[in-house]
Order: C-alpha cells, then sequence, then structure tokens
C-alpha cells in the first residue's frame, strides 16, 4: 500500500498560533501580534520557556516560545540574532512578556520577526508562563490521544465492514461519517469511482468536480486531504476527503486509515469482485433506470465519472451474452465512450454517449455486429436520445425489449439490433404478465404440457410456433428428423386438444406459451 508522501509520518495534532491567543489565560495577558500576523495558522506543536539567546539549538521545529527578554535587554544584535535563530529552527512564534526587561516591543525584534515571517507577540499584563504552558500542553496532548482514538476507531469500524464482506460503498459511508465531509474515491485520470457523504454537498463536489480534480492532483490544503491508492509499488487511485473541518493532521491521519482499508478490501476482492470502476456504473445506472432520483440529479454524478454529457446523443442499450468486462473492451476498441454494468443476471445495460454529428444507428449497428462476430449476442437498443432527461425511459426501454426476446434468440430471426418495433406481440405480453387473468388464460391453455415433467414437447412448441410453423426449421434446431418431429408434434396437439394447423388455436396457445415464458422469466 501507499500513501502521499506529505502523510507517510503522521503529525500529532497541533493548534494554531491564532488558536493559542484565543485562549482565555492569554486573553488575561492582553496579548498584541506586533509582526508575523500573516502566519498566524502554523501549527504550534510545543510550548518551550526559554531565556537562552541561542534557544533555536534546542528547537525542533514548531514550538511557541515564550521568554522575558531579560538576557536581550541592551544588546541589539543579540535581540536580531535571536529572532534569527528562531525562525532558523522553524519555531511557531515567539512570545515576549513586557515589563520586566522591554517596558515596550522592541522595535529591532519587531523587524527582524517581520521579515523573516515569524509571529511576535507581546503580552502587555505578566502573567506565570507556566500556567499556559500547562494549558497548551494539556490541550494538545487531549488532541493528539483524540486523534488515535478517532483512527482506532475507524480501523476498527473498516476491518469490521471487510471482515463481513460490505461493498466498497459501505465503506466510504464509514469514512464519511467519521470525516463529516464529502468522501470522493478516483482513479488515477480523476474519474470518479465512489462518493459518500451528505447528498447536496457530494453533488456540490462533483459539479465543480473539474477544478477540484486539478487541486486534487496538488498539495492538499484547505480541507482538501488526499491519499494515495495502490499496492506492489502501482498507485491506481486517490481517496479525497473534500472540505474536512477539522485538525489538518487529524484528517491525514482519518485518510490514511482509509486508504488502508480501501487497499485492503480491493486485494481481497481479487477477481471475483466487480472492479470499482463497474461498482460505480452500476449505482449510476440502477439509480437512472429506478427513476427515485431525477436524472438532472444525476447529471454531475455522470460527467464526474468520465461519461461525456454536454451536447450528446444517449444510445441505451442492454446487451446479453457479455460481461461488462468484454462490452467495456470493444467500446474501447471501437473509441466509443459509455458507461457498462450488469444490472440483471447475464444482461449488461450500456449507455453510449455519442457526439451529435455522429450516425447513432450506424454506430449502435456497428458495435453490435462486432460483438456477433465472435459468438451470439443479443442487443437491445433504444431510441437515441438528445435530452439526458429522456434517458431513464430509454433505459428502461431497451430492458423492455431485452425481456422480450430473453431466452428465444435461437429460434427467432433477430437483426444485429433488436428495437421496439421489432418485439411485437412479445413486447405487448411482458407488460401483461404480471395480470392474473393472464396467467389463468396461459396455464389453462397450456395445462397438458406444463404437468409433464419431461420439457421436450413445450421447447418443441416453442420453437415450432416462434418459426412461424416452420417444420424444416423447427428439426434442424432440435437436431431430430422431420418424421421424428411429426409425432412430437401430434402428441403436442394431443395433450393440449388443439389443431396447430388452425390459425386461431395455434396463436391462442402461441401466446398462452409466450405468458408463460413471461411469467417464468
Amino acid at each position: 500500500m501507499s500513501i502521499t508522501s506529505e502523510s507517510r509520518h503522521v503529525l500529532e495534532p497541533a493548534l494554531s498560533v491564532r488558536q493559542v491567543l484565543t485562549l482565555e489565560r492569554v486573553l488575561a495577558g492582553e496579548p498584541e501580534v506586533v509582526a508575523g500576523a500573516a502566519q498566524l495558522d502554523r501549527p504550534v506543536r510545543w510550548v518551550h520557556v526559554a531565556e537562552a539567546a541561542d534557544v533555536g539549538v534546542m528547537l525542533s521545529g514548531g514550538e511557541m516560545v515564550l521568554t522575558t527578554g531579560v538576557l536581550l535587554a541592551g544588546d541589539e544584535a543579540r535581540q536580531a540574532e535571536y529572532v534569527q535563530s528562531l525562525h532558523r529552527a522553524e519555531a511557531a512564534a515567539v512570545v515576549l512578556g513586557l515589563g520586566r526587561a522591554f517596558p515596550a516591543p522592541p522595535e529591532v525584534m519587531r523587524r527582524a520577526a517581520e521579515r523573516c515571517g515569524l509571529p511576535m507577540v507581546v503580552l502587555h499584563r505578566p502573567f506565570p508562563f507556566a500556567e499556559l504552558t500547562e494549558e497548551v500542553q494539556s490541550r494538545l496532548v487531549r488532541r493528539k490521544f483524540a486523534a488515535i482514538s478517532l483512527s482506532e476507531s475507524v480501523r476498527t469500524a473498516l476491518t469490521g465492514l471487510i471482515t463481513a464482506g460490505a461493498p466498497l460503498q459501505r465503506l466510504l459511508d464509514e469514512v464519511a461519517r467519521h470525516s463529516g465531509c464529502p468522501v470522493v474515491v478516483t482513479n488515477l485520470a480523476h474519474r470518479v469511482l465512489g462518493t459518500a457523504g451528505e447528498r447536496s454537498a457530494v453533488d456540490d463536489v462533483l459539479r465543480d468536480w473539474e477544478r477540484i480534480a486539478r487541486q486534487a492532483g496538488g498539495s492538499a490544503g484547505d480541507g482538501w486531504v488526499r491519499a494515495e491508492l495502490g499496492g506492489r509499488g502501482e498507485r491506481w487511485g486517490r481517496l479525497l476527503l473534500c472540505g474536512y473541518r477539522g485538525d489538518a493532521a487529524t484528517g491525514r491521519l482519518l485518510a490514511d486509515r482509509a486508504a488502508e482499508a480501501l487497499v485492503l478490501h480491493r486485494m481481497l476482492g481479487g477477481a471475483r469482485a466487480h472492479s470499482w470502476e463497474e461498482q460505480s456504473a452500476q449505482s449510476l445506472l440502477t439509480d437512472l433506470v429506478s427513476g427515485a432520483v431525477p436524472a438532472r440529479q444525476l447529471l454531475p454524478r455522470a460527467r464526474a465519472a468520465g461519461l461525456p454529457v454536454n451536447r450528446r446523443t444517449f444510445v441505451p442499450l442492454v446487451v446479453q451474452g457479455r460481461t461488462p468486462g468484454q462490452l467495456d473492451r470493444v467500446l474501447r476498441l471501437l473509441g466509443l465512450p459509455g458507461l457498462v454494468a450488469e444490472l440483471a443476471a447475464g444482461a449488461a445495460t450500456v449507455l453510449l454517449s455519442l457526439a451529435r454529428d455522429q450516425d447513432a444507428e450506424a454506430l449502435t449497428t456497428h458495435f453490435a455486429t462486432r460483438l456477433r462476430a465472435a459468438s451470439p449476442a443479443v442487443v437491445a437498443a433504444a431510441g437515441p436520445r438528445t435530452a439526458w432527461d429522456d434517458v431513464p425511459a430509454g433505459l428502461r426501454e431497451a430492458r423492455h425489449v431485452a425481456d422480450a426476446v430473453a431466452g428465444s434468440s435461437a429460434a427467432l430471426d433477430l437483426p444485429a439490433v433488436v428495437r421496439l418495433k421489432d418485439v411485437h406481440l412479445r413486447g405487448l405480453i411482458r407488460l401483461l404478465r404480471d395480470d392474473p387473468q393472464v396467467q389463468s388464460f396461459a396455464e389453462r391453455e397450456l395445462d397438458g404440457l406444463l404437468c409433464d415433467a419431461e420439457p421436450e414437447l413445450l421447447n418443441v412448441l416453442r420453437t415450432y410456433l416462434a418459426t412461424g410453423r416452420n417444420k424444416s426449421r423447427t428439426a434442424q434446431l432440435h437436431h431430430v428428423s422431420r418424421p421424428a418431429l411429426y409425432r412430437r408434434l401430434e402428441a403436442i396437439q394431443a395433450r393440449l386438444g388443439v389443431d396447430l394447423d388452425d390459425f386461431e388455436q395455434a396463436a391462442s396457445v402461441h401466446i398462452a406459451l409466450l405468458a408463460h415464458d413471461a411469467q417464468q422469466g
């Protein structure tokens, strides 16, 4: 696993100089910032009381140094060197108590601190430095242990979810609950693979994703905390806490714990699990099809997931006989942008996004022909949509078309792309399949065959009617001779009590069989 270089060692949670100056005990000393006011957000890692002129050699960085200046009075060169030594040691700030050595802020020290960008604060009312030291140190210790407690709490929660086999989304929801801000996972191309957090806040992030993605590639700051995801020396994604409001070091700690869990989740998922890209597409397409979320609200998610959405033509498809991974490879090979996910067993949903000047029907047919060149596949398509708000209805139409021909492709002479106009009676029956009267009709018409434990006669009947009562084609598809087929047809007619040469009786049985298959499907 890898994380960003800026978070490979966890800093102890710190207070800023500005926060220290707002403490009640400090306010009692009437603090005044006389230099370095622009640097008051520097973190204070520790508080150090020192009167030695060469105090810089005793510091390791991030300290707020408290002094009365008693050893500096009357020596301007030493005063300037004192400030410069603090700057070289990367001290957070210097606090000078007035009264004992300096009745007013020494100008030499003030100018030196301003040049160095070192915050310099004077206290107009003296008070024991031990009180300030005790206050700040106790707060720092409490923050440190709170951060450690948060880290362990997050680690325990995420490990439990992984052990229970929870999906990626559940892990991200847990991270968002602890961080209190939107959480985003991307691949290295900044394509969003998953989000979590308050829906409106996440939408705000995705709405401005192009700018945020550029920011995410640089150093974290202003609440944007990132951790790289990867393993075995290879990076493959990023986790972002977007607008984290807590302590920066705590945010890095939280992001690191989350990144560790996500890497472990992906490693344990192995080849059996859908890729995060597929899960992202599946979530988006499911929300589009269900209509639970208005399509307009899903537009930022689609754009952030890498789908072109501005001035595009959208073609909804459902493909039977191919996995999402196989379809995605063909789309990449043909240079067709789109989302792919399995929304139902054995059927993958595809949403193509084409430029307005491209021939949508020709490209869809080319895509389907390329798929069918290797092995049989059924490609069901809805009509092209130029408005994003019409995409959900298009996805439902494509699924309806696919359902209408499901399981019957071998007996049907289907075009390369099956559309609504191609499903005819099958489409109507699919819409009516849950009607109790239609179910009763199907059972009554097919009673002589449904009670038989041998399904072969029902299969022969299905093929015979699907091919338009073509005996030669039926015998060929079932690999039997014509005489053998005739005997089976005679048995079917005897059991059903019908004459299949009579158009009306054959049509009635055909409708019943379509209804039966629709109910079973």
